[in-house]
């Protein structure tokens, strides 16, 4: 039952029992019940816009996550965690490659970020020791 299905029960009741609303009692009661009424209407429409505020905020939501897909990338299919990291190129294995020295000939090992910055100082001799790869070389 609902509140403003109470008030009116109420109201029924106030009718049925005769009421006089000429005097004090009766007069108080009915403008109590009459506020109450008030108060019935105030509260469903507040459920109302609460509804409907809650479906405008799940559309904002739906919105907010096409523009993070469109911005970031659609990533959901290759993380299976509840973080905005980029969990996939965790799961990956690091790339390491052999350099050989020409100035002392010998041979180190360095990962994918030491070639991405282009040039180290041999660990050895101190020659420096510059990494060029055009696209062809990146994707083998």
């Amino acid at each position: 039952m609902t509140t403003s299905e109470k008030v009116a029960y109420l109201k029924g009741l106030m009718e049925g029992m005769k009421f006089d609303k000429e005097t004090d009692e009766g007069k108080l009661l009915s403008v109590i019940v009459d506020i109450l009424g008030d108060v019935a209407e105030d509260i469903e429409e507040l459920e109302s816009d609460l509804y409907d505020l809650g479906e405008d905020v799940d559309a904002i939501s739906d919105d907010l996550s096409d523009v993070e897909d469109y911005l970031c990338g659609d990533d959901d299919d290759d993380c299976d965690c509840d973080c905005d990291c980029d969990c996939d190129d965790d799961d990956e294995e690091p790339m390491f490659f052999e350099v050989t020295c020409p100035a002392c000939e010998k041979t180190i090992t360095v990962d994918e970020d030491v070639l991405n910055l282009g040039a180290i100082q041999c660990p050895s001799c101190g020659e420096m020791l510059e990494f060029e790869f055009d696209e062809d070389d990146a994707e083998d």
